[in-house]
């Protein structure tokens, strides 16, 4: 198994094989919250506006998203973890969502273009990818840290990448220093900004949390929609 480290837009065009793409703050922690709480799949958009053009189509379509982290207009939620986990799981069970985000969604749209599988990955959901990939054990594996806006480095994916291809026996890992930098990180302290609400506190409470969840999630096109899925 070869694992490739890669970050950013050039990372996600570049990857190959199984595709790991990772936003811990906020999309792929977002995303297995919804499906813990009963979302059944997930519909992964570009442009805003393909969300509210589903809905209409839909009506009963939760719309998650943001745009450089602020919520879209017109969007049921965004995308805040902590905010969703406070509602009642009921609004959530049985019903389809649409996922739309700056860095992680577009990260796994541009992967889907050239890798054979893509998973969605954070820290909550860490062990569970590596089990998924260590299960099919492909030749080539691309771990993808998507970062701010796919433009800027984040050291919490980059981390959350390094923790992945260690439980897979590819690179060190020390969880000790990984925390001492990501609490007193740039993108961590952007949650303790009263001026973006939207970035509250318990967000990163619950995106730093390992291996909460068990269950790794895929990406897949079909029917002209990308969709995710816990995998099997």
């Amino acid at each position: 198994m070869k694992v490739d480290l890669l970050s950013l837009r050039a990372g996600a065009e570049r990857a190959r094989g199984l595709a790991v793409v990772i936003d811990v703050f906020r999309a792929f922690t977002t995303a297995p919250v919804l499906f813990d709480l009963g979302v059944e799949k997930l519909y992964l958009v570009g442009p805003p506006e393909d969300g509210l053009k589903l809905k209409e189509k839909d009506p009963g379509l939760i719309l998650v998203g943001e745009v450089s982290g602020v919520p879209i207009e017109g969007y049921d939620f965004g995308n805040c973890p902590s905010d969703i986990l406070s509602r009642d799981p009921a609004m959530f069970a049985g019903r389809a969502a649409v996922l739309r985000t700056s860095a992680g969604v577009q990260g796994t749209l541009l992967a889907l273009e050239n890798a054979d599988e893509v998973l969605l990955a954070g820290y909550v959901t860490a062990r569970a990818t590596a089990q998924y990939v260590m299960a099919k054990d492909p030749d080539q594996v691309s771990i993808v840290a998507m970062g701010r806006n796919m433009e800027e480095r984040a050291p919490e994916d980059e981390n959350c990448a390094l923790y992945i291809a260690h439980l897979l026996g590819q690179a060190e890992y020390d969880h000790r220093r990984a925390v001492k930098e990501l609490l007193f990180s740039p993108t961590t302290k952007l949650f303790l900004d009263r001026d973006r609400p939207y970035m509250p506190p318990h967000d990163p409470i619950v995106c730093l949390q390992r291996d909460l969840y068990h269950r790794a999630i895929k990406a897949e096109k079909g029917g002209g929609m990308v969709v995710a899925r816990p995998a099997n």
